[in-house]
Order: C-alpha cells, then sequence, then structure tokens
C-alpha cells in the first residue's frame, strides 16, 4: 500500500502537468477542483473545531476523529496534488524562462 501511496504522490502531478500543456481546459478544471477543495476541506477543519470548543471536549481523540471523514481525506489528497502539481509548473516555467533569458 505505501508503494501505491509514493506512486500516486509522484505520477498523478506529472499526469496533471502533461495534462495540463496539452489541454487548456485543463488547467481550468484543476484549479476550480482546488478552489473547492480548499474550501471544503476547510469547512470540514473550522465546523469540526466548532463542535470541539463548543462541547468542551479538548481531548486529542476528538480532534483527530477529523482523520475518519472521507471528505477531509479527498480534499487533502487533491490539494496535496496540486500543490504539487504547482510547484512543477513553477519549476518548469522558471527553467525556461531561465533559459530564454540567456
Amino acid at each position: 500500500m505505501k508503494v501505491l501511496i509514493a506512486f500516486g504522490i509522484v505520477l498523478v502531478p506529472v499526469l496533471m502537468l502533461i495534462v495540463d500543456r496539452f489541454w487548456y481546459v485543463g488547467r481550468l478544471v484543476f484549479n476550480g477542483a482546488a478552489y473547492v477543495a480548499f474550501v471544503t476541506f476547510g469547512f470540514i477543519i473550522a465546523s469540526a473545531i466548532h463542535t470541539i470548543l463548543r462541547d468542551h471536549e479538548v481531548f486529542m481523540t476528538s480532534i483527530h476523529g477529523i482523520f475518519l471523514n472521507p471528505w477531509f481525506l479527498v480534499t487533502g489528497a487533491y490539494i496535496g496534488w496540486y500543490t504539487l502539481f504547482r510547484v512543477l509548473v513553477a519549476t518548469t516555467t522558471e527553467g525556461n524562462l531561465h533559459r530564454k533569458s540567456t
């Protein structure tokens, strides 16, 4: 399972970069999905913390219960992939700019 996770961390952002290069709408789709993921992720975190503080349940097990929410896990995974994808975009863009300036 760990090998599958490692391959996913490496391959999904690379595939996103390839899609971004050859399909212009892909950039819009990835950015829109990232926006939805960030909003959903933030809402889940804020509502979980609000519930814990409201109920005065300041136990580690209460806050870690957020990891059982599948939407939290899915949006967090996409945010991770999207962040790595944006790093790849920045890296390839900076490399192209550097070569053109010399």
